[in-house]
């Protein structure tokens, strides 16, 4: 349903937290211009944990508002709770989101009968395409490909995106779900290899700082075009590291900040990168040509 480069865009705030709606206007505005396939709104790293559910239903119609329709607008809309996911998927779809993305539940550590009642349920109750995201590095939660499949059965369940940097589980997705799912590399590193397994695009943190190279990286694995998407990565590489060597979104609000693009704020308890991390962060961007 959605291809290419999905960039899982940052939540612009000035430094103390305050949500910067003027940052927020060009960061989607150098995202339509630099060719970003899709825009996902308040995911993890968009700081999803840290915003109040006004905030995130705000920011979700904001964006939607901003795009104007130009490109997808994928709603991140995951909890540990599944009322509270049920309410904010509703949100989402009442603002004109084009799918939401939801996170399998963290923190409680669901059985996989769980997650299979938990996604069931918000798909049944909001009839909006839905995305699952497995990021077990991050939630402590590992939704197994059986699962998947099962989930995979229910019509509006039509995509996962696939956080555990394995070309093995992906594969093992594509073999039990065939067409009725689409899967999305969650891993920048592994895009590559991904897509080339049957992936159908990325839902990107490098696509932040490096649009238009994380659109053509995407566009010419889809099409075989190998050569070119070996050069391009081979450009991303630094970028795909090093913007995880602290916690995400750490990294990328900082590299956004030296590109001019966004002011300091994070919120805690995440901290501004630290200053060791600086100079290798600057010097994945300029390997990128794109500071």
């Amino acid at each position: 349903m959605f291809h290419g480069s999905m960039v899982a865009l940052v939540t612009p705030m000035q430094e103390g937290g305050v949500l910067d709606s003027e940052a927020l206007s060009r960061l989607v505005e150098f995202h339509i211009e630099n060719r970003t396939d899709a825009i996902v709104a308040v995911g993890t790293t968009g700081e999803s944990a840290t915003v109040d559910e006004k905030e995130h239903c705000g920011l979700i119609r904001q964006i939607i508002d901003l795009v104007k329709g130009r490109i997808p607008v994928i709603a991140g809309t995951g909890a540990n709770s599944t009322s509270e996911a049920i309410t904010l998927t509703r949100c989402a779809m009442e603002a004109g989101a084009d799918a939401c993305l939801l996170v399998t539940p963290y923190y409680n550590k669901p059985t996989q009968e769980g997650l299979y009642l938990h996604h069931k349920a918000v798909a049944e109750a909001v009839p909006v395409p839905q995305i699952l995201y497995n990021v077990p590095g991050r939630t402590a939660c590992d939704m197994l490909p059986e699962t998947v499949e099962r989930l995979s059965g229910i019509s509006n369940i039509v995509a996962i995106k696939e956080a555990t940097g394995s070309i093995d589980r992906t594969c093992e997705i594509l073999e039990r779900c065939g067409d009725r799912l689409d899967v999305y590399s969650g891993d920048d590193a592994t895009t590559l290899e991904l897509i080339q397994a049957g992936a159908k695009g990325a839902i990107s943190v490098t696509a932040n700082v490096a649009p238009a190279a994380m659109h053509e990286l995407c566009s010419a694995a889809m099409e075989g075009r190998l050569d070119a998407a070996e050069k391009i990565n081979k450009k991303l590489d630094p970028l795909h590291k090093n913007l995880f060597l602290e916690a995400n979104p750490i990294p990328v609000k900082w590299a956004l900040y030296e590109m001019g693009l966004i002011p300091k704020g994070i919120r805690l308890p995440l901290t501004v990168l630290s200053e060791q991390y600086h100079e290798p962060v600057r010097q994945a961007l300029k390997y990128a040509d794109v500071l």
